[in-house]
C-alpha cells in the first residue's frame, strides 16, 4: 500500500503518532514512501500538486523539515542575485527549497567543489544564513 511506516526499531506508538502528524500537515499526499534517514530520523517521500517533496520527523513524531529540489529559475530574484554576486552559478550541483521548524522557508544551494560539495543557505530575501 506504501502509506504504512515499517521502521525497525520503532515503537508502533511512534510510528503512529508520525502517521497521524504526516496525514494532518499533508492530507493532499499522494505516493508515500517512508524510510529511516542517516540522522536517525523518518524520511517520507511524496508527491503533491504532481511535485516531489521529503518530509523529515523525528522518532517522537515532531516535524523537522520539508523540502523539494527546484531549478534555478524557481530561485526568487534576490536569492539568484545573492548567488551570482559571491558564486558561480556554473557550479551550482542542486538547489532546494526548505521549510524548517525553526529556520522558516528559505532555499538550499549545494555547489561543487572537489572533495565535499558545499551547501549554502539563502533566506527568502537573499540573505546568506549559514
Amino acid at each position: 500500500m506504501g502509506h504504512s511506516l515499517a521502521v525497525s526499531g520503532q515503537s508502533d506508538k511512534a510510528r503512529d503518532k508520525v502517521q497521524h502528524l504526516f496525514k494532518k500537515k499533508y492530507p493532499q499526499a499522494e505516493s508515500i514512501h517512508w524510510e529511516k534517514d542517516d540522522h536517525n530520523n523518518i524520511e517520507v517521500q511524496f508527491e503533491q500538486n504532481d511535485e516531489k517533496y521529503r518530509a523529515d520527523f523525528d522518532l517522537n513524531g515532531n516535524w523537522i523539515e520539508t523540502e523539494k529540489s527546484i531549478s534555478w529559475k524557481d530561485l526568487p530574484k534576490k536569492v539568484k542575485a545573492s548567488v551570482e554576486k559571491k558564486y558561480d552559478k556554473d557550479d551550482i550541483a542542486e538547489i532546494e527549497w526548505v521549510h524548517h521548524n525553526k529556520k522558516g522557508v528559505f532555499y538550499d544551494v549545494e555547489f561543487k567543489k572537489k572533495g565535499k560539495n558545499k551547501d549554502v543557505e539563502f533566506n527568502t530575501s537573499g540573505k546568506q544564513i549559514n
